[in-house]
């Protein structure tokens, strides 16, 4: 009750929702952020529409998100050594521009009509791939852009922006291909992937080169080995893959219960995920005005057990309307443990492994293709209720075996988070 109440207290004292934007390199990288997400989120939708539209077949959509997600996971480590090593705000520049050119190529093939859906895959296993260069370096960068007082905001703020954009970009994107066509919304797209570029050539971010006597695997080792080493760090990463892997995963079968499961078509279907959307907004809200409360790691690991409770109430339940409470309560602990998660890693991580460890943390976030096809597993032996409910419960379980017996985790105050050593 009393951490409640400091909760309580805090949001209803703080002023300070969008303290972060008060640093002006912040604020110019969180607007290149915004225009960038934005229109990777309106890319996925209409990656998505031509892929059926020249293939009617829903493999293929399959298809294009493992293709994109594949490359994402395998070389994050490799983007996280490259972060560590190279001037961060280059990385993002290259990375965004070649990006930009990549989508602006499938908007002109679109657009003359020689599009094929070899195109869209090979482009989207390309993107996916620089993707994993690009996020570590971004992840590096922008703790750099302001006073560490106001990270978990920062953290809070970037998270808005996924949030955010989608709900509104799908939408837009949607629009402009009914009324327009699909090549305008790849153009748009391509604008928008600039909007990071232009961002970061305006960031005073000076780069200093560290020594690299090691090779890149013996540079990847020493990061790993740091995470292997540091008990609190391999907790926060094992956090982040149940939760992409069992939590996220899950989502992926709302179509099941939405046609088989609640007997609601597709306008509940749109319901169901607007809960959870509306859910995870409010989460970063809240998780914006927490600031430095100091009980991150009660707060994380009664995040996640909330989390796993309500998917596994959501789960069981068999009405609808009653089944959309447990996912919107499920959305606000979730942004509430995992920023919490960001945060502590960001704060705790020394400067010289910050690319190294948010690659990895990359890499684990972006699990949820693969535990996917692990849920739908489950759900074509068993049934889509029984592949959320194993989930939930791993994500209860390990959340609460961890804080059961190592009182570290439990005490984990914000005030305590300074940087560890690397140790070599």
């Amino acid at each position: 009750m009393a951490i409640a109440a400091t909760i309580a207290s805090r949001l209803c004292e703080s002023t300070h929702m969008f303290s972060a934007l008060r640093y002006p390199q912040y604020k110019r990288f969180w607007f290149g952020n915004l225009f960038s997400i934005g229109a990777q989120q309106m890319l996925f939708l209409a990656q998505g529409w031509l892929v059926y539209d020249l293939t009617g077949s829903a493999l293929y959509l399959g298809y294009a998100g493992l293709v994109t997600a594949i490359p994402a996971i395998l070389l994050n480590l490799a983007g996280g050594v490259l972060a560590d090593r190279l001037d961060q705000r280059k990385v993002i520049m290259i990375t965004q521009a070649t990006t930009a050119a990549l989508i602006f190529t499938l908007a002109t093939l679109t657009a003359l009509g020689w599009v094929e859906v070899w195109h869209v895959l090979v482009i989207a296993f390309f993107s996916g791939a620089l993707q994993a260069f690009n996020n570590p370096a971004r992840q590096s960068i922008f703790p750099q852009l302001l006073d560490r007082k106001d990270l978990m905001n920062a953290i809070s703020l970037n998270s808005m922006i996924w949030q955010g954009t989608r709900i509104i970009a799908p939408a837009i994107g949607g629009v402009l291909i009914a009324f327009v066509d699909t090549a305008t919304v790849f153009y748009v797209c391509g604008f928008g992937a600039l909007g990071m570029v232009i961002a970061a050539a305006g960031l005073k971010v000076e780069h200093q080169p560290r020594p690299r006597q090691e090779g890149v695997f013996t540079d990847l080792r020493i990061g790993l080995s740091f995470i292997r080493d540091n008990f609190l760090f391999a907790f926060l990463i094992g956090m982040t893959f149940f939760n992409s892997f069992f939590g996220q995963s899950g989502l992926t079968l709302m179509p099941v219960f939405a046609e088989d499961v609640l007997d609601v078509g597709p306008s509940g279907l749109g319901f169901l995920f607007s809960a959870y959307g509306t859910g995870t907004f409010l989460g970063v809200l809240i998780a914006s005005n927490l600031g430095n409360f100091e009980h991150k790691g009660l707060l994380i690991v009664l995040g996640a057990t909330a989390f796993g409770g309500f998917l596994l109430l959501f789960a069981i339940c068999p009405y609808y309307p009653l089944a959309l409470l447990p996912l919107f309560l499920a959305g606000i602990c979730n942004q509430a443990y995992i920023i919490s998660v960001q945060s502590i890693l960001q704060l705790r991580v020394p400067d010289e492994l910050r690319g190294r460890v948010m690659g990895v943390y990359g890499m684990t976030y972006n699990m949820g293709p693969l535990g996917a096809l692990v849920a739908g597993g489950i759900a074509d032996a068993v049934s889509a209720q029984a592949a959320v409910a194993v989930g939930a419960i791993a994500i209860m379980a390990f959340a609460l075996g961890v804080a059961l017996t190592r009182s570290e985790v439990r005490s984990l105050q914000v005030a305590a988070a300074t940087p560890a050593s690397a140790g070599h």
